[in-house]
């Protein structure tokens, strides 16, 4: 398996306009839940949905065609894909030849789940088929307007904690970021915590989401990061974590983890993304 020093992120790197599904840069899922504690099959399900707004490629005659595309990644496979080399991937069909949507559709499908190592669903859209499409607007709280000081800025679960009272809510967030544990770029998203069990202080939880401000991960870690954490601290009987990044270089990366029976969310964009 690859190690993530040696992959093109952080690099100089060239724009390949012809087909190559080498480009793929394959990560181990292990290692990193590996730090989390994870030693067997982790306490939840889930999906990674990728979302890609970039993807363009020549039909027989060299007329250029574009569309949308979604990719749902079961957070069981074994390894996710660095994110710099699923750009220079979907780069690489810009001036590739290729018979229709459905060709690129099977060539993606069958190069993807590759590189997870399990099958990767794809569905493209052309823009027009996305019009009066509408934004979403997560239900539950917001915790942002919440009155708090902070001055801790790397995952600090000890602010987590919880009441004697039994709930059922969904709390949501703006305001996490995290850094590419590589570049150093940052990466903002927005989070939501729905749960079930003894009641999480709110105050707490966000500044917990806030304490990821400097910390250095990939998407899919630190939603599991916070997933353990929050499983681990406040005990509740069931959880789900989702976030939605805004997307870099035309991607975007959407982990959802849960351990109530992981259901794929709409995947209709939040108002920053």
């Amino acid at each position: 398996m690859h190690r993530i020093d040696d992959s093109p992120l952080g690099k100089n790197s060239s724009y390949p306009d012809q087909y190559d599904p080498s480009l793929l840069y394959p990560v181990a899922r292990a290692p990193l839940r590996l730090e989390l504690g994870i030693t067997d099959a982790p306490p939840f399900s889930g999906y990674d949905i990728w979302n890609a707004y970039e993807l363009s490629w020549l039909d027989r005659k060299g007329k250029p065609h574009v569309a949308l595309a979604r990719f749902v990644v079961s957070a069981d496979s074994p390894n996710i894909v660095e994110s710099k080399s699923f750009k220079l991937y979907l780069n690489a069909f810009n001036q590739t030849r290729i018979g229709d949507a459905a060709a690129v559709q099977s060539m993606l499908e069958r190069d993807l789940s590759a590189a997870f190592g399990g099958t990767v669903n794809v569905s493209l859209r052309a823009p027009r088929d996305c019009r009066g499409e509408m934004l979403e607007e997560w239900d539950g709280v917001c915790l942002d307007d919440l009155d708090i000081g902070m001055d801790c800025y790397q995952p600090a679960p000890d602010l987590l904690h919880t009441a004697d009272d039994q709930v059922d809510e969904v709390l949501f967030s703006d305001l996490l970021k995290s850094n590419c544990p590589i570049t150093g770029q940052p990466d903002w998203a927005s989070v939501q915590v729905s749960y079930r069990g003894p009641r999480i202080d709110r105050e707490g939880l966000l500044r917990y989401i806030v304490s990821f401000r400097q910390h250095g991960g990939f998407h899919e870690h630190c939603v599991e990061r916070i997933f353990m954490d929050i499983l681990t601290r406040c005990r509740p009987q069931q959880l789900t974590v989702y976030a939605r990044y805004t997307r870099r270089g035309g991607l975007d990366i959407n982990p959802l983890r849960s351990n109530g029976g992981a259901r794929l969310p709409s995947n209709r964009r939040l108002a920053r993304q």
